[in-house]
């Protein structure tokens, strides 16, 4: 039998002759069963008075991978570019106009606002923009409408669970995959008609190269198709059991669930809570150990490394021999994804959960007690990991350290905003200071309001805290509001900064206090000021041994003087 109807083979993202820019990444295996749907939402985005098309419909439909073939396939149409945008890192509505902004690299402005920088970019530009998992931000949809109005030649291509409920939005259902009719005898030839049938097929000839289609198996494909409603993600981890189960003992474990979960919430879409079911289903299939680390897992946001997986199982059972087999077998599993390496040497793997998954996680976590300890030991990793960047991001190791915790963002801002929830618990609140003032170096190059945001939130709350760390978050506080342009507002948090690290004799926090008052007098155009300022924190940053506050000391002390004419001396 031939199994390539329903099949559109991939297309390569970048073809000899193309122009247009795009990052859309190559896609491993073929879209099945959405020649329908790729045609029709083509034609819609072609035309004129279509200018946001959202596909909506529940996790796991396949909306983002509908979405990247009509991408790809529209990529001539947009000569200058296409750019996905991945919303799913983020669950704050005010990030969504920074993170576009960071994707097509724009930089940050100190006079203009981010969606004033993002609209003067893109206001003459005949370009595509693919926004994928919208729905955890949909609050700030009608900032949407903003770009439309003010960028006449953007296009939108929304992925949500939600319509975005816009002016002039075109919605687009993404249906699921065709299934047979249970009451109709199965047959070879028939189901081969179904794309619920031809995925299931290629997804598990792939984990077992030679399963096929029998008059044997036939009725029990049929009937687990169906019952998983063509759901692209719940037919991929039925497939996958087919490496330890027959078909027959998986259509068995799907009918006891699903009887059992029939008349499930009832404030959730009834697609949902059939994907919900499937993947307790696989969940309930694992061990007791596999199950431990899924649970474990979905507190991490953007993927992590095996590293960081070890680091919580030693923190949280003082050991982590099993960890490495168990991420293997939930890779296997189609629970855990691997994606690209981290590291020039490409050494480090990263691992992923899809987010429909990672949410099923989280709520395994809470159902069983484990939220606080799990986040609690979440956090210490990347406390450590920051703190450690901020000393290597003093030496040659400085891009990779950079690229790093750029890849860990998600990461770093789940751990704040859990901190922060725990409202005045001295701890936490120590702990978010630490963590700021470790990243208000990461924070100055690309997200300056961001990180004045998360430090203006633990400032509040810093009464009573080690003077230590209030004061190193008030001069990275002040150093951010400064860079955005607010110089008045910047010198008033590095004055109130060196008074307590003179309160509390701190040779290099006085000295660091002091060099960023003197970097606010060289941006100002206070020159003379500058200079005394700078040449201040030279000598103290001197005597404190920190020979990369020196050098900064002596770079802007430098500059100041050519300002003022002393070419010579600077």
């Amino acid at each position: 039998m031939q199994e390539k109807l329903f099949i559109l083979p991939a297309r390569e993202p970048t073809e000899p002759g193309h122009t247009s820019t795009h990052n859309l990444p190559a896609q491993l295996t073929p879209l099945i069963g959405r020649e329908q749907e790729v045609a029709a939402s083509s034609t819609l985005l072609r035309r004129p008075e279509v200018r946001l098309l959202t596909f909506t419909g529940t996790g796991g439909i396949g909306k983002t991978s509908l979405a990247l073939r009509v991408a790809t396939d529209l990529l001539d149409d947009f000569p200058d570019g296409v750019c996905l945008v991945l919303l799913a890192p983020i669950s704050d509505p005010d990030l969504v106009i920074p993170t576009i902004a960071q994707t097509l690299a724009i930089k940050e402005v100190a006079v203009q606002s981010p969606l004033a920088s993002l609209r003067s970019h893109l206001q003459h530009k005949h370009l595509l923009l693919l926004l994928d998992n919208f729905e955890q931000v949909v609050v700030a949809a009608p900032v949407l409408t903003d770009l439309l109005e003010s960028c006449p030649f953007l296009k939108l291509l929304v992925t949500s669970r939600e319509v975005l409920r816009l002016r002039g939005e075109h919605e687009y259902p993404v249906p699921s995959l065709t299934v047979p009719e249970l009451q109709q005898q199965a047959s070879i030839k028939g189901l081969a008609q179904y794309a619920a049938v031809v995925l299931f097929l290629q997804r598990a000839q792939a984990v077992k190269p030679d399963f096929h289609l029998t008059d044997a198996n036939a009725s029990s494909i049929a009937a687990i198709c169906t019952r998983l409603d063509g759901l692209p993600l719940a037919l991929e981890l039925a497939a996958a059991r087919l490496k330890h189960l027959s078909v027959r003992a998986i259509l068995a474990r799907l009918e006891h669930r699903f009887q059992v979960l029939t008349h499930g919430p009832q404030d959730v879409h009834e697609r949902q809570r059939t994907l919900r079911n499937t993947i307790q289903w696989s969940y309930d299939l694992l061990s007791v150990q596999e199950q431990r680390l899924f649970r474990r897992l979905s507190v991490f946001v953007g993927g992590c490394t095996l590293e960081a997986i070890e680091a919580l199982y030693k923190m949280l059972d003082g050991e982590s021999m099993y960890v490495f087999d168990g991420v293997t077998s939930l890779i296997d599993k189609s629970l855990l994804q691997q994606g690209k390496q981290d590291g020039e040497g490409g050494e480090e793997p990263r691992y992923l959960m899809l987010e429909t998954i990672r949410e099923y996680g989280l709520e395994a976590l809470t159902n069983n007690g484990e939220v606080e300890p799990t986040r609690h030991a979440h956090a210490e990793y990347y406390l450590v990991l920051a703190e450690e960047a901020e000393l290597r991001l003093r030496g040659s190791q400085q891009a990779i350290w950079f690229d790093r915790v750029e890849r860990e963002h998600g990461n770093l801002r789940a751990v704040l905003n859990w901190l922060l929830e725990r409202g005045e618990e001295k701890e936490s609140i120590e702990r978010t200071l630490r963590l700021c003032g470790a990243l208000w170096w990461f924070w100055e190059d690309h997200f300056k309001r961001e990180g004045q945001t998360f430090l203006e939130q633990a400032l509040a709350r810093s009464e009573g805290v080690a003077v230590a760390l209030r004061a190193k978050a008030l001069w990275a506080a002040g150093n951010l509001v400064g860079k955005l342009g607010d110089f008045d507002r910047g010198e008033a948090l590095c004055k109130e900064s060196l008074a307590l690290f003179r309160e509390i004799g701190n040779t290099a926090g006085v000295g660091t206090a002091v060099l960023h008052l003197g970097i606010l007098s060289f941006y100002r155009g206070t020159f003379t000021e500058a200079r005394s300022q700078l040449e201040e924190s030279l000598a103290l940053l001197e005597e404190a041994g920190d020979k990369t506050g020196t050098g900064w000391s002596l770079f802007f002390l430098a500059n100041a003087e050519i300002c003022q004419g002393e070419y010579t001396k600077g």
